[in-house]
């Protein structure tokens, strides 16, 4: 088990924290296999719907044989008895949409990194107060890299990773990474439903080099 600090460089190192959800264990498995392809080592996927628990278990197990380098985040974790559950079944770390109390304290009983989702200035101060040192800026497509441009001032030790407004074009981003964020978390626009339902996998795979290519490109500029 890799530490929260570990787990953090590793996110900031990728640059991009791919996001999916599927009810179908088989194909969460495919969409694993083509990520790790395009060299992701972390991912989230998202508890969303009545499968991800068992599938969650899946990619674990599948990992666990086939991955063993493979760090599996779960996202949208709102409650104590998801969070215990999903760290039962082996969560690296847990990822929520929102500040939870109810998940910062099993979080810190269980030891586990939690990086919460934050919105305001006043979320991200509970944040910092609460020793925590990355957050997801969610949702991205309501406070946009200026946003982060401005708040990074306020809180310079702080490492932003917004979800949500977060696309494949270089322009984008370019605005986000130098606006000062750490790492996108990338969901329904690399891991399109088009991709899914006619299983392209080799789609993600190629979309998700781009992606790394292109933050790779703007961090060496």
């Amino acid at each position: 088990m890799l530490s929260h600090t570990e787990i953090k460089e590793l996110i900031q190192q990728q640059g991009v924290l791919p996001l999916f959800f599927h009810e179908d264990a088989d194909v969460c498995i495919e969409v694993l296999k083509a990520l790790y392809e395009a060299g992701i080592r972390i991912i989230e996927y998202t508890n969303r719907g009545e499968t991800a628990l068992k599938n969650f278990k899946a990619l674990k197990d599948f990992c666990a044989s086939d991955y063993k380098d493979m760090i599996l985040a779960v996202g949208t974790v709102k409650s104590a008895g998801a969070a215990n559950a999903f760290i039962n079944a082996g969560a690296d770390f847990l990822i929520s949409p929102a500040w939870v109390d109810e998940v910062f304290a099993v979080s810190k009983e269980k030891n586990i990194l939690w990086i919460p989702g934050c919105m305001t200035s006043t979320e991200i101060a509970k944040a910092e107060a609460n020793g925590i040192t990355m957050v997801k800026l969610f949702p991205g497509s309501l406070l946009g890299p200026s946003y982060v441009s401005a708040i990074k001032e306020v809180f310079p030790a702080m490492q932003f990773m917004p979800t949500g407004g977060v696309s494949l074009d270089k322009t984008n981003l370019e605005a986000w990474f130098t606006a000062g964020v750490v790492a996108v978390g990338m969901g329904s626009k690399l891991i399109t439903k088009d991709i899914l339902a006619l299983k392209k996998y080799a789609a993600i795979t190629s979309l998700t080099r781009q992606v790394i290519d292109i933050i790779k490109y703007i961090r060496s500029t």
